[in-house]
């Protein structure tokens, strides 16, 4: 078992329990202060210290390990100092599991270049993953983006009132040390697919001086909980950029990885993969913001072992349900009289309770137990897919489960 970090950290460990043979996939135990996290698995996005319609009791029954929460948001509300002061984000939110938190470098992207233009991370994605931005919004920034990226940072128009605030690297890790999450992450820059090289270039050699900065904060004595700091490899759609990043970022003495920034669909597998033959083995690795099911397989299967995603309860609150034939809208029109569950083959509270007719009734109404309802089926589902890859890593079978649920999964 490997130990990592420094020393006043060494409550983390990381061990590679089973190896996928030919490929980069491995299944492996990921210790952490507040409990153990068996991977690959997927991680549970808690942006503002809550699951959205989800209660933390609720998401330890469907079988969640760990959450991650936003440090943008929650600096915004209800503020890093008042989460510090109830004990940190697991004390505040009350989930007694692992956590983390992304370090805003994302809504660098999301209120920067993707603003207002229905832009996703992932060129050509199911789901888009894309923000979606209300009237109010617009009229706070007048049409303009609400986050603008310079050398030493990120100024933020605030989504909540318009005031204006700024990040560095060193104040995204200050504020992630006082919210006290398990894991967190370097301040980087987040790229949309559409950039040209050249920015992209830019982009990532910034992140990369953003990732020294970082690490020499977090290095920085503080009273704060232990806390395993993550460096994030960049480079967009590029196989060149990909690799020196990834060269770059392993020379850092980071406790683990996150693979972050644009692909595209069609070869999001190849780009992980390009980083992963390059970063070390002993260390834990996170692709961020990554959740479709193809994804997740090819993810897996190129050496990622944690992955974080709003799609399953964002689907859910909206009526796309994920089941093992595929997913459904739930309110078509042939849902509406049938007294069957949800999926058969699902053990998650949902399908063990309700009807299909029941829960397109519950959408059709706009009750608020559907987002419920649907959050908790498609979290499931999502969990126990990264679960049953894990298993079958382990028992040797990946690839034939994979050719099987995709088979299915139309």
């Amino acid at each position: 078992m490997r130990d990592f970090g420094y020393p006043h950290r060494m409550s983390f460990s990381f061990k590679i329990e089973k190896k996928l043979k030919g490929k980069l996939g491995r299944a492996s135990v990921l210790k952490t202060p507040h409990g153990t996290i068996k991977t690959p698995a997927f991680v549970s996005v808690g942006t503002k210290a809550t699951v959205k319609a989800i209660t933390p009791e609720m998401l330890k029954d469907l079988g969640a390990q760990v959450v991650l929460a936003n440090t943008y948001h929650l600096y915004l509300q209800p503020g890093e100092k008042l989460i510090e002061k109830a004990g940190g984000l697991g004390k505040f939110m009350n989930w007694k599991g692992p956590t983390m938190t992304d370090s805003g470098g994302f809504q660098a992207f999301s209120l920067g270049a993707a603003f207002g233009k229905s832009l996703s991370k992932v060129a050509g994605s199911e789901d888009g993953g894309r923000k979606k931005f209300s009237p109010k919004l617009m009229a706070v920034s007048q049409g303009l983006p609400l986050a603008t990226v310079d050398e030493d940072g990120v100024t933020f128009k605030s989504i909540v009132d318009g005031s204006i605030h700024r990040f560095t690297p060193e104040k995204s890790i200050q504020i992630q040390q006082k919210i006290g999450a398990d894991i967190i992450f370097t301040f980087d820059e987040c790229t949309s697919p559409d950039e040209s090289k050249q920015y992209q270039i830019e982009a990532m050699e910034r992140t990369h001086r953003w990732a020294e900065r970082s690490l020499a904060e977090h290095r920085k004595k503080h009273k704060g909980p232990a806390q395993a700091l993550f460096g994030i490899v960049q480079g967009g759609r590029f196989k060149d950029l990909r690799e020196k990043s990834a060269r770059v970022i392993a020379a850092m003495d980071f406790d683990g990885f996150g693979i972050g920034g644009s692909f595209t669909k069609e070869d999001m597998g190849t780009a992980v993969k390009w980083v992963n033959e390059i970063l070390p083995e002993g260390k834990p690795r996170h692709l961020l913001g990554i959740g479709e099911v193809r994804d997740l397989f090819e993810g897996v299967e190129n050496g990622c072992d944690l992955f974080d995603c709003v799609i399953p309860t964002r689907l859910g609150r909206n009526g796309s349900l994920m089941t093992s034939s595929g997913k459904i809208n739930i309110q078509n029109s042939r849902f509406r009289n049938s007294l069957a569950p949800l999926d058969p083959k699902c053990g998650c509270y949902t399908c063990k309770n309700f009807t299909v007719g029941y829960l397109a009734h519950l959408y059709r109404a706009k009750e608020i137990l559907a987002g419920t309802l649907g959050s908790i089926h498609n979290l499931y589902f999502t969990i126990r897919l990264v679960d049953q890859m894990r298993q079958a890593i382990v028992d040797g079978t990946f690839s034939r489960f994979k050719a099987s649920f995709l088979r299915r999964y139309t």
